[in-house]
This record gives C-alpha cells, sequence and structure tokens, in this order.
C-alpha cells in the first residue's frame, strides 16, 4: 500500500520536462489547459497520498485504533516505514494547509486593493486609465472585469500598438486566465515540484492572449513590437498588481516576441503532448492514488474484524 501512495508524490517530479516542451512547441491556449489540468491532479493526487499515509500512521496508534473500532493491528507497511512516513506526510499537510490559507488571503487583499483603485478612477468602457509616470497594464478580473492601464503606459506606446495591447488584456479577461493563473500558484503549494508548473503556465497565458492579440490585428510583427516596446518601458515593474492579474509586461517576453515571429502554431500538433502529460502524469498519480486509499480500506475492514481476512 505504502508504495502505491509513493506514486502521487514522485511522479510531479517528472512535470517540468514536459511542461516547457509543451508551452514551446504546442498551440497555447491547449498547452494552458493541459498544464493547469495537470497541475490541479497532480496536487490533489499528492494530497490524497498524504491524508492517507497520515491516516494508516494514525491508527496504529492504540487510542485511535479503539476509535476506529479496530479489533485486530492495522497492517498496511511495515512500522519503520509507516511511522516515519505518516509523521512527515502530518508536518507536509500542516505546512499546505498553513501556506494555502496565508497565500489565499493574501491574494485576495491584493485583488481588493486593485479593484478599489481602479474603481477610483474615470472609466472609458472596459478601460481604467490610472495616472502614474511607472508604466504597466494588466487585466484585472472582476464583475465587470476591467482593463487597468497607465498613463505611462500610454505615452510609451504608438495608437496602433496601444490597440494590440488592449486585445491582449482583453484576450485575458475573455480567456478567464485568472483562473488558471490561480490554480497554478496553489496548486504550487501543494508538492514543490508544481512550483515549475507555475511560470510554465503563466507563459502559456500569455502566449495565448499574444495570439489572440495577433490575429485581432491582422500583423503578427506590430504584436510582436507592441508587446516588446511595453516590457521595456515597464522594466518588469508591476506595483499595485495583483498576483492572479495577467498582463502584457509578463513573462519571458524575448521567448514571447521570437513565437510571434515565426509561423502560428497548428491546432493539429496537440494531441501527442497533450496525451503524455495528461496520461502519464496525471493517470499515473490517480491510479496510484486510488490504488493506495483501497488497499488502506482493505487493511480497516480486515482490523475492524468485517474482511474474511481477519
Amino acid at each position: 500500500m505504502i508504495t502505491m501512495l509513493l506514486v502521487p508524490l514522485l511522479v510531479p517530479f517528472a512535470v517540468p520536462l514536459l511542461a516547457h516542451r509543451t508551452v514551446e512547441r504546442r498551440n497555447p491556449v491547449v498547452a494552458l489547459w493541459a498544464l493547469t489540468a495537470a497541475a490541479v491532479a497532480l496536487a490533489l493526487g499528492s494530497l490524497a497520498s498524504l491524508s492517507a499515509l497520515l491516516l494508516a500512521g494514525a491508527l496504529r496508534l492504540p487510542v485511535l485504533a479503539r476509535l476506529g473500532e479496530l479489533i485486530h493491528p492495522l497492517h498496511v507497511a511495515p512500522g519503520a516505514l509507516l511511522y516515519p512516513a505518516a509523521a512527515l506526510s502530518a508536518v507536509a499537510l500542516t505546512v499546505c494547509a498553513w501556506t494555502l490559507s496565508r497565500t489565499g488571503l493574501r491574494r485576495l487583499r491584493q485583488l481588493r486593493s486593485a479593484r478599489l483603485r481602479a474603481d477610483a478612477r474615470p472609466v472609458a468602457g472596459d478601460l481604467s486609465v490610472i495616472d502614474d509616470l511607472q508604466a504597466d497594464a494588466y487585466a484585472l478580473p472582476g464583475k465587470p472585469g476591467r482593463i487597468v492601464v497607465t498613463t505611462g503606459m500610454l505615452r510609451a506606446l504608438a495608437p496602433a500598438e496601444r490597440e494590440v495591447l488592449f486585445a491582449h488584456e482583453r484576450a485575458h479577461l475573455a480567456g478567464r486566465h485568472h483562473y488558471f493563473l490561480a490554480a497554478a500558484d496553489l496548486a504550487a503549494h501543494c508538492h514543490p515540484a508544481l512550483r515549475q508548473l507555475r511560470p510554465a503556465i503563466q507563459l502559456a497565458a500569455e502566449r495565448a492572449a499574444d495570439e489572440a492579440a495577433a490575429a485581432a490585428s491582422g500583423d503578427r510583427r506590430l504584436t510582436a513590437l507592441a508587446i516588446g516596446r511595453a516590457a521595456l518601458a515597464s522594466q518588469d515593474t508591476a506595483a499595485g498588481r495583483p498576483f492572479f492579474a495577467p498582463g502584457a509586461t509578463t513573462g519571458p517576453v524575448p521567448r514571447r516576441v521570437a513565437a510571434l515571429l515565426r509561423t502560428p502554431p497548428s491546432r493539429h500538433r496537440v494531441a501527442p503532448a497533450v496525451a503524455v502529460l495528461l496520461l502519464l502524469c496525471t493517470t499515473t498519480s490517480a491510479l496510484g492514488a486510488m490504488t493506495g486509499a483501497v488497499d488502506l480500506h482493505r487493511g480497516v475492514e480486515i482490523a475492524q474484524g468485517e474482511s474474511a481476512g481477519g
């Protein structure tokens, strides 16, 4: 049982190798969905495995065994392996719960602060202009979603480039990319290897918005120029921007510009990468967690005298 429960904890370490290839070579929209689904599934699988390991170790304690109505010792793994695994699982779950709650509250405060800041400024349609010499622009989620742009960014771009920038941010809002970024951020707190998925998912979201802006403008070179110029103007400054609010200047801009100057990605070349990512990682993790949970349940039934094995 303990061997199968270790599988979901080991599989995520293989994900970064697949993630980078998926973003670089496949359609960014499909890559965004695939990577986010994998991150969430792997996070849930690791949490399930940690919980099962903790439960298995706890039921070996006499007090908890009586509460669980176990009339025989629970034999699911040698004590020399089970007790340390259960102790480490308890520590990992405690740290995970603490960081998830702290991060979630901090992100919500950032979002609320950004909304209050945007609401205090004049609005033109979905555009909220903030008087700030620091160049920045991002898609602010909410009801309604808004494009927040500073006067510094508007001055840095030509009129045609501004339209490309607005199309990029509108693509973020239309695609609800803040949900993908939030899922990636929360999943990263459930397993250390999933932290490396967060920048890949962020890059996929930006690439998806880049392609949408290029399609809206009809000019991939202009789109690449606008993204590059906006990034140079911002100098990676994002003061006041909530983490879940994607922006055109986020991520490895040179790689994004190079991708825009290449041929648009084909939607017919995504199946192999998605299959490898979901089947190799997600399915393996899920099967390991499910098999370990079933074995644990069978062991509990035997210890309770409800099974023929007892």
